[in-house]
């Protein structure tokens, strides 16, 4: 038996196989083959494997986000075994005597560089396309696995970390939990972790060994240990502290339905962060009363060009349909940093996360931004949307990013396009000038949400994805918690709701931090519905609003 020891950053037990992510390994390489006819069965053997891989990703796509979003891939596949392109390729093999994978990419970039140097817009648009597919049948010849896994039974995955891009390819029917060696309580893996309720460990540095694969390992989340091949007494003891986890998950199932008020009458919203519309499951299925986040940068993600108009559209509409008329906050494109997207070619940077980012990228890219707010305001007739802002920093930029919003709407009425005029607009809180400026602020938005891994970042100036900073990272500093309440009061002195939306929405031990100074709203991941709703009915708030208050503002905090 080995015990490997690192952080739990979203709890749960799991036992499984090892699985180490797999990434795409090497270079291309370019050669002459000596059977060319076996050579060109290669490739369409490949290309028979990313037409049954697009085919996937088509169904998942329409059941996700509707035709529209589904037709990239189905027309992914009609590229694919397009005549012209094949026969490209067949010539290249039969005639030149090279390899699949060098065959592809040069018929691949010929095809391409003609599509882009066509004058009709779509025809220049589908010169993306070549390359995606013809990447993904390399890939195939390469031995790729597509999303990181190939396995038949699902797997305790383990990586270094995961980046957003990789996240969402993941087939998460397939994962049990996670162990990753680098990473941070705020990393994409443990937020995926936490809104799919497994547990996840991170930071065991070099302990996982690549001769543990495949071998039975049990994760506990709440303590952070990684057990491989686990004795007898280990085992039966970790696995009985699984079945109290799912009996406690059980009991807490008794308040579904019950409302969110602490012993004294204090109320609060409890909603739910999401990353994409099959999210919404876990919302319905733990009792959020609406999404306080939902991370439309996903969408960016899991595209290889800039997602359409009508494809947000579709993804837009289905999460406010489902949720049948309860809020759905869905927050404005937030890339850049550590969520980095090939295709926006954003210049390199030495400190992105200070750089051009979210809010940023859309005021200086207006076209992108506003191809996102005319997606969102058609899907505002199905539903109760609010948009919110994220990496705010002066009322400047919230006046820009709402006259856009009034053009888009002033468009949309004159296309006959219909739209609900109930949307709110609100920003995120997460750099400290916002929360320094937000009694200005509050003049001009409709609420407040409170980013607080960004806003704990830039307030300690401790970068949130640095493990080794573990300690330095601090959520519960005073200087954080005073920024908050500040938040607040300013929120409430110009009468709109202020919220909670980053992982310290979850922090029991602030509960009644957040309810004795006024928050209104905590959006958490859906697993984290019913234990917030628990803590927040067995506070009293009353009695214990002046003491925190107190040790809040006063020097009996530890820093």
């Amino acid at each position: 038996m080995i015990t490997i020891q690192g952080k739990g950053v979203s709890t749960g037990v799991a036992a499984g196989p090892l699985y180490f992510y797999q990434r795409a390994k090497g270079t291309l390489r370019r050669y002459e083959v000596e059977d060319r006819e076996a050579e060109f069965a290669r490739f369409k053997a490949a290309q028979a494997k990313a037409m049954e891989q697009l085919g996937v990703l088509a169904e998942k796509a329409r059941e996700e986000a509707g035709d529209e979003a589904a037709m990239l891939f189905e027309t992914h596949q009609m590229m694919c075994e397009d005549m012209d392109y094949e026969e490209a390729i067949e010539g290249f093999i039969r005639e030149s005597g090279i390899n699949a994978e060098a065959a592809v990419t040069d018929a691949g970039a010929a095809q391409a560089e003609a599509f882009a140097a066509m004058e009709d817009d779509y025809f220049k648009a589908r010169a993306a396309d070549v390359k995606d597919i013809s990447t993904r049948i390399v890939g195939i010849l390469m031995g790729v696995v597509q999303g990181g896994i190939d396995s038949e039974v699902p797997v305790i995955l383990a990586a270094d970390d995961l980046a957003p891009s990789e996240t969402v390819q993941l087939d998460k029917s397939k994962i049990l939990g996670f162990v990753t060696s680098g990473g941070s309580g705020s990393s994409h893996t443990a937020i995926l972790a936490r809104t799919m309720g497994i547990p996840a460990i991170i930071g065991v540095g070099d302990q996982l060994k690549p001769e543990y694969e495949g071998r039975e390992v049990i994760v506990d989340g709440g303590t952070g240990s990684v057990v491989v091949d686990a004795d007898d007494d280990t085992r039966e003891r970790l696995m009985k502290k699984r079945t109290e986890l799912l009996h406690r998950q059980q009991l807490l199932n008794q308040l579904r339905g019950q409302p969110n008020v602490s012993r004294d009458g204090q109320e609060v919203r409890i909603y739910c962060n999401i990353g994409n519309p099959e999210d919404v499951h876990a919302v319905l299925e733990n009792d959020g009363g609406g999404i306080g986040l939902f991370r439309s940068e996903f969408l960016y993600l899991n595209c290889d060009d800039y997602p359409t108009e009508d494809y947000q559209f579709e993804a837009y509409k289905k999460v406010l349909s489902d949720m049948g008329g309860k809020e759905v906050v869905i927050r404005t494109l937030d890339i850049g940093a550590d969520k980095m997207i090939g295709y926006f070619n954003l210049p390199h940077e030495e400190n992105p996360a200070l750089g051009n980012r979210a809010l940023r990228i859309c005021l200086n890219r207006p076209e992108i931004f506003r191809t996102q707010l005319r997606a969102l305001y058609r899907a505002s007739a199905y539903g109760r949307l609010s948009i919110m802002f994220p990496m705010v920093t002066s009322v400047w930029e919230v006046k820009e990013a709402k006259k856009l919003c009034e053009q888009v709407k002033a468009e949309l009425a004159e296309e006959g396009i219909p739209f609900s005029e109930e949307v709110d607009v609100g920003i995120m809180i997460e750099t400290p000038a916002a929360a320094v400026v937000s009694d200005r602020l509050a003049k001009v938005v409709d609420f407040f949400s409170i980013g607080t891994n960004d806003l704990t970042q830039y307030t300690l100036a401790c970068d949130r994805q640095n493990n080794d900073l573990g300690r330095f990272f601090n959520a519960h500093h005073p200087a954080v918690l005073r920024l908050i309440k500040m938040v607040a009061e300013n929120a409430h002195k110009e009468g709109i709701w202020c919220g909670i939306c980053g992982e310290l929405g979850a922090d029991l031990d602030l509960t009644e931090t957040f309810l004795s100074i006024g928050i209104d709203e905590l959006s958490v991941s859906p697993r984290s519905v019913l234990p917030l709703r628990q803590k927040v009915r067995d506070t009293e708030v009353a009695a214990v609003r002046e003491k925190l208050v107190d040790d809040l503002m006063s020097d009996r905090n530890t820093i």
